[in-house]
C-alpha cells in the first residue's frame, strides 16, 4: 500500500508493519525460532514433580498450624525446600531431588505432629467436659 500524507503536516506517514508482506514460510520459520528460543527458559523455570510436591507439603503443614505446634519440623522443611530450589536453579538434579523429598517428608511430619497436638487438645477438652458433667450429676444425686 502507498503511504498516506496527513492533512495537517506536510510530511508523509510511513506504512505500518502490518502492511509489509512476507512469504508464509518466512513467518513459519520465525514462529518456530521463537518457540525454540523460549523452550530452554521455560524448561529451567518449570518445577520437577518432587519439588512441586515439596512446595505443596510445606503449604499443607503451614495451613495445619505447624508454625505453632511443630515449629522445628516446619523450619527444617522450609530450609530443605529452599536448598532444593537453589539446587534446581543450579541444575543439580540429584541434590534437588533428594532435598525436595526431604522437605516433603519433614513438612508431612510437621503437619502430622500439628494434627496430633490439635487432636490431643480436643481430647483433653472433652475429658474436662465429661469430668464437669460427672461432677454435676454427682452433686445433683446427693441432693
Amino acid at each position: 500500500m502507498a503511504a498516506r500524507t496527513p492533512l495537517s503536516h506536510g510530511t508523509p506517514m510511513t506504512a505500518s508493519f502490518s502492511y509489509f508482506r512476507r512469504p508464509p514460510h518466512v513467518m513459519a520459520a520465525a514462529v518456530v525460532a521463537l518457540a525454540l528460543s523460549a523452550a530452554p527458559a521455560f524448561a529451567q523455570a518449570a518445577l520437577t514433580p518432587e519439588l512441586e510436591a515439596a512446595v505443596q507439603a510445606v503449604q499443607r503443614a503451614t495451613q495445619a498450624d505447624a508454625d505453632q505446634y511443630a515449629p522445628a519440623e516446619l523450619a527444617g522443611a522450609r530450609q530443605s525446600l529452599a536448598q532444593a530450589q537453589a539446587a534446581h536453579a543450579a541444575r543439580e538434579k540429584k541434590a534437588a531431588f533428594d532435598l525436595a523429598l526431604r522437605a516433603a517428608v519433614d513438612a508431612d511430619l510437621a503437619r502430622a505432629r500439628s494434627q496430633e497436638a490439635v487432636a490431643s487438645a480436643e481430647v483433653a477438652q472433652r475429658k474436662a467436659e465429661i469430668a464437669d458433667l460427672q461432677a454435676q450429676i454427682g452433686a445433683e444425686g446427693r441432693r
